[in-house]
């Protein structure tokens, strides 16, 4: 299904091929990603368990973005929010819109199912464009605080590692 086109740029659903071209073009950025987690996107997709998203700019898959029906961690769980899940654009596509626009589809098609829509971002620098980004586009924390592992961090505790799973959840509302 495409859900947005214009004549550079092409949001659809993720089809196979792109997980092996995000595998590759995420590799040579210097990252560690996975051909199964493409897959497993798409089988949950298949699935109804969310919209796995493709952003193509000329003709070159450049982004993706899922979006799940209902949030599956951190303090949203439960609350029947659509989560926004692994937001991310090549390097080499960044600062042409393609992110915005990737969002604007996700938020879309969030706001089928509820009037809000929330997400986790990571805190080391390599999130800090999404960062800057969620806030811009009106996320705000969620309240409950910093996030490792799947659970909150509990004042003065010492978290050893910064990864991945340091997370701060984010919410918007989503207006008419």
């Amino acid at each position: 299904m495409i859900y947005y086109k214009d004549e550079e740029l092409v949001i659809r659903n993720m089809e196979e091929p792109d997980a092996q071209i995000f595998f590759d073009e995420y590799t040579a950025q210097g990252w560690h990603p996975e051909v199964e987690y493409y897959l497993m996107r798409m089988k949950e997709q298949a699935e109804g368990k969310c919209v796995a998203l493709t952003a193509v700019y000329q003709g070159h898959p450049a982004g993706s973005v899922y979006v799940y029906l209902t949030a599956h961690e951190g303090p949203f769980k439960g609350k029947y929010y659509p989560e926004i899940v692994d937001f991310s654009v090549l390097k080499k596509y960044q600062r042409k819109g393609i992110g915005n626009r990737l969002m604007d589809i996700a938020e879309q098609i969030a706001k089928q199912y509820a009037d809000t829509v929330c997400l986790g971002v990571g805190l080391c620098d390599a999130y800090g464009s999404a960062q800057r980004m969620y806030v811009k586009r009106g996320y705000i924390p969620d309240g409950t605080g910093v996030w490792y592992q799947g659970k909150p961090c509990i004042q003065y505790e010492t978290v050893c590692t910064i990864d991945d799973d340091l997370i701060l959840f984010l919410s918007k509302e989503l207006n008419n």
